[in-house]
């Protein structure tokens, strides 16, 4: 009887801990929140299309200004590649806008144009 009661004593311990385990609440990875309950998740931010001629690339590679004046930057930390897009070209983009800026999300050369083009 001693080792059966020893067994018990050993036991119980064990299942209250397993019992306020099962109630704890695990927290989403860092950045990866969900919304409260009976929040619901913000709509993505719209993503923009234009298309046009390029009239100008930044010196510094981080922005690219269009035949229409439409001016767009690059995502914070990245910059146009030398040589993949110049002035002339026609592309297709989209963007976001972020505090008055309208950032690249998507670029695409439709036409290589003449670094020479006239408007």
């Amino acid at each position: 009887m001693n080792t059966f009661a020893l067994f018990v004593a050993m036991l119980a311990p064990a299942i209250f801990v397993a019992a306020a385990l099962a109630q704890t609440q695990v927290r989403p990875p860092a950045g990866r929140s969900s919304p409260p309950p009976g929040g619901t998740t913000p709509a993505p931010k719209r993503r923009t299309p234009v298309e046009g001629r390029i009239e100008n690339v930044d010196p510094s590679r981080t922005a690219i200004t269009l035949s229409d004046g439409t001016k767009l930057v690059t995502p914070v930390g990245a910059v146009l590649k030398p040589g993949v897009v110049t002035e002339g070209m026609l592309v297709a983009a989209s963007y976001r806008e972020e505090n008055g800026a309208k950032v690249v999300t998507g670029l695409t050369v439709k036409g290589r144009g003449s670094a020479t083009a006239t408007r």
